[in-house]
């Protein structure tokens, strides 16, 4: 039987057992090593690498000798044991080399912008414009494997619950996700647009209406946003689900097992939160966390101390407090921070951060010290102390005004306290569920009542609470899922009553003909028979970027844009000729250029 053309084995999978066995191998040429009458090889594909040897005798040794790295080539000989002291146990295939008898160049390789076997940073323009070098890498591969591995793993977990699997329209109309649409123009309908889709939640909603009971899709979503670490620019993919005739509860009875099997199976020996995961409402993350997106391997909690600056010889928070109701003063703990030298450095780190200072008081030889400690006195120290349970060589630092204003410099000043004294727990995936989000928020510049999260959400109370409540006060059946300080999904129970959601939305600004006209798709149809539905969407990407501990979201997408929103290797956005322009019936207004200096 005539033997493959490129291959018997992949570079990966011979062992000892294989000695003496002809074989052919194809990859690429991983590195080359010139010891005078013998040329070692490391050739790579996908699956490992094997060392092959050439001695200076064959005819072709002055052609494989020219053939430069990452040259792809096929290598047929024969399989032999390596010497006692030649054996690498870094590798599976470390027990045996290849004798090469026959070379084919298939593919030479220029000089490389890149080194594909080393893990240097040659810099992320390099690394973009380059990608598909830059995937070669054991590192990379590695991590889309792993993406790979952990979407069937999803895909498998939501089946088996019963989901199933639809995918929805790409081409469609402006969703309410609250970020800017990606518009396509339509050539057989000037002037109209095209968006394409910030998630499928409209679709999924009619989905539940056309009875279908359990959707799930791993979607693409599309948003034009600014680029973070844990936010791709214009695409990124989420798990989407929604479920007919559910409460909250059942939501998370769903999704928790999806969300802990998968961490659990990739974990790597990392533990994870079991099931039921902690409920925390809104309110209380904010005032113990300073976020919505507590990091829980943090320990430090926040606690309000108001009571014991009020009246207090510390004049500048007691004066606040005097002087509006509504301030207050919250503590944030520093287990083991009890130095004059660190609390100097969180002032400075919060001077820096644009804040006035950072007040505090440290614990040393039986009482607190510092300036702020000296002026509230001995019995308010220790009533503080008391309140946190601190311990001598800790510390507290103090933020006082409005909670709004504040809140979030907190919870950095926290993050940043847990990182300076190794307080954030390591090798554990914590999860936690944020509920009882606030239905509205007051756009403080214009007066004005606007949805805080998503509208279709149903508010808490229904028509009642809507018609009777401070806006203000209402909460929705929203929720979030957090895992380790990266919000993973928001979900929510929804709106399925039209008489609701026309209420909701004329407390937000919006009329009914202003409805119908952006959502009329979804509201009209909830005018034939709705059933109560909700549902969540994970973030893909989050999640693998979680498992591969990667801070950066970039680092497990395939082809990732740069923080600029542009495809360094396909050279997106692109200009268009003119005549295409014309057929689209569009025409360009492009800022001015800047004015080049004289």
């Amino acid at each position: 039987m005539p033997m493959h053309p490129y291959r018997t084995h992949t570079c990966g999978q011979l062992r000892a057992t294989d000695a003496g066995s002809r074989v052919r191998l194809s990859g690429w040429i991983h590195r080359k090593r010139d010891h005078g009458q013998l040329l070692f090889i490391d050739l790579r594909d996908h699956y490992g690498l094997m060392q092959c040897v050439v001695d200076v005798s064959a005819p072709f040794f002055a052609e494989i000798e020219a053939a430069r790295p990452e040259s792809v080539v096929t290598l047929t000989g024969t399989v032999v044991k390596r010497s006692a002291e030649t054996i690498n146990p870094k590798v599976p295939t470390g027990e045996i080399e290849l004798r090469i008898e026959e070379f084919t160049l298939q593919s030479q390789a220029d000089q490389l912008p890149l080194q594909v076997n080393s893990d240097e940073d040659a810099g992320e323009e390099i690394r973009l414009r380059y990608r598909y070098l830059d995937l070669r890498r054991e590192k990379m591969q590695r991590k889309m494997v792993l993406r790979s591995r952990v979407i069937h793993s999803i895909r498998q977990r939501m089946i088996d619950q019963g989901f199933i699997e639809f995918q929805t329209p790409i081409l469609t109309a402006s969703s309410p996700e609250g970020a800017r649409d990606f518009l396509v123009p339509s050539r057989l309908h000037p002037g109209k647009f095209y968006a394409l889709p910030q998630a499928p939640q409209m679709f999924k909603q009619l989905l539940m209406v056309a009875g279908f009971d359990r959707y799930f899709q791993i979607a693409p979503c599309f948003r034009d946003e600014d680029s973070r670490a844990d936010r791709s620019p214009g695409e990124f993919y989420q798990l989407d689900f929604e479920m007919s005739f559910v409460t909250q509860e059942d939501v998370f009875a769903a999704l928790e097992p999806v969300l802990h099997g998968v961490f659990e199976e990739f974990a790597n020996g990392r533990r994870v939160t079991p099931a039921p995961f902690p409920r925390i409402t809104y309110e209380d993350a904010i005032r113990k966390y300073g976020t919505d997106k507590p990091d829980l391997r943090n320990p430090i909690e926040m606690q309000a101390v108001t009571q014991h600056f009020a009246g207090s010889g510390f004049k500048l928070f007691a004066g606040m407090i005097e002087r509006d109701p509504k301030v207050e003063v919250w503590a944030i703990p520093a287990p083991g921070g009890g130095s004059r030298a660190f609390c100097d450095r969180m002032n400075s780190w919060a001077q820096a951060a644009g804040q006035p200072g950072l007040g505090y008081i440290f614990f040393r030889e039986g009482e607190g010290a510092g300036p702020i400690a000296r002026n509230i006195g001995p019995e308010r120290t220790e009533a503080i102390r008391s309140q946190l349970g601190l311990k001598e060589g800790d510390a507290v630092f103090f933020v006082a005004g409005l909670p709004k204003k504040f809140a979030a410099f907190a919870g950095q000043a926290r993050t940043h306290i847990g990182e300076e004294l190794n307080l954030i727990e390591q090798d554990v995936f914590k999860f936690c569920w944020i509920v009882d989000f606030p239905m509205y928020e007051l756009d403080e510049e214009t007066g004005k009542i606007e949805f805080s999260h998503n509208p279709f959400s149903m508010p808490q109370g229904g028509l009642e609470a809507l018609e009777t409540q401070d806006p203000l006060t209402i909460k929705a059946w929203q929720y979030d899922i957090v895992c380790n300080g990266v919000e993973l999904s928001s979900g929510a129970i929804r709106n399925h009553l039209p008489e609701v959601m026309i209420k909701a939305f004329e407390i937000a600004g919006y009329d009914r003909a202003e409805l119908e006209e952006r959502f009329g798709g979804l509201f009209n149809a909830f005018r034939f028979g709705a059933p109560p539905h909700g549902g969540s969407a994970p973030g893909i990407d989050r999640i693998v970027m979680l498992l591969a501990d990667e801070p950066n979201i970039r680092e497990v997408i395939l082809f990732p844009m740069n923080q600029r929103a542009e495809d360094l290797m396909m050279n997106a956005p692109a200009e268009v000729p003119p005549e295409r322009l014309k057929e689209l019936h569009l025409k360009l207004a492009l800022p001015p250029k800047p004015a080049k200096d004289e």
